[in-house]
């Protein structure tokens, strides 16, 4: 009963600490109707020999299921150097239009390559990732010009499974992420990510979740001819949808049901 309670109030805590946070950052942008994002993902479980991949399409729109406007094409391959580290190297296109004038083509392109590294810990009930990317990035704008960027994220992920001690076939989870982007020439804090889901584990291929995630992109303050400017931020909501398709692989080993995005 005490185990019981313990994990009650901890689902609550977290809960708690994502709403507080969802606050604290929209007080800092402006209101904005919400968005949405749909992510479709074939994965490529891990088995004997280690090696792992996935493919990736997204879509995202201004609106509710409206004025799509974004989309991604992705994957890559893993390698387990053991069921608690995993390394993966990936790429893929990203494409942002103008939702008034999609027949006009994409205002810019990007064309994106990764290096990465996932840490996971695995406790009684509560299942944690931590992953660390860094990214190289070329742009193609419409009036011709090709500036490269790169960029650092680090993301903290949490599970919770509600109905199994671990996430296997009919499984329900909770899934409570943050991740923050860092650009090495600046401004050094670029964008934050916050995320709150539930998720259900179908059987060893189909995993469903549907979410929030908040957003927000920032400016650095700065001091010029005696003017100072302060940090400036724009964010928005959006339901996040997600449907991911495991091919099938003997001797998997639990695998947390993470988004590659």
């Amino acid at each position: 009963m005490i185990r019981l309670r313990f994990k009650v109030y901890l689902v609550a805590g977290l809960l708690a600490l994502t709403l507080t946070s969802s606050f604290a950052q929209t007080s800092l942008t402006p209101s904005s109707p919400w968005g949405t994002w749909l992510i479709g993902t074939i994965q490529l479980p891990t088995g004997p020999k280690k090696w792992g991949g996935f493919a990736e399409v997204q879509g995202r729109a201004n609106g509710a299921f409206s004025q799509f406007f974004y989309n991604e094409l992705k994957g890559g391959v893993s390698y387990d150097l053991d069921k608690n580290f995993t390394l993966t190297l990936a790429g893929g296109r990203y494409a942002t239009y103008d939702y008034k004038a999609l027949s006009d083509g994409p205002l810019n392109t990007e064309k994106r390559l990764w290096e990465q590294l996932i840490i996971n810990q695995y406790l009684t009930r509560l299942k944690f990732e931590h992953r660390y990317r860094v990214e190289q990035r070329w742009f193609t704008f419409r009036d011709g010009t090709t500036p490269y960027r790169s960029r650092i994220r680090y993301r903290l992920n949490t599970f919770i499974p509600l109905n199994n001690h671990t996430v296997k076939e009919k499984t329900s989870f909770l899934s409570i992420y943050d991740e923050i982007f860092l650009n090495p020439i600046g401004p050094t804090f670029e964008r934050n990510r916050l995320y709150a889901g539930v998720g259900y584990q179908f059987d060893q291929q189909w995993i469903v979740q549907l979410g929030w995630v908040n957003q927000t992109n920032y400016n650095a303050a700065n001091f010029d001819q005696g003017v100072f400017t302060p940090l400036l931020a724009t964010g928005k909501n959006n339901i996040v949808i997600g449907l991911t398709y495991r091919l099938k692989r003997s001797n998997t080993p639990e695998r947390l049901p993470t988004q590659p995005d």
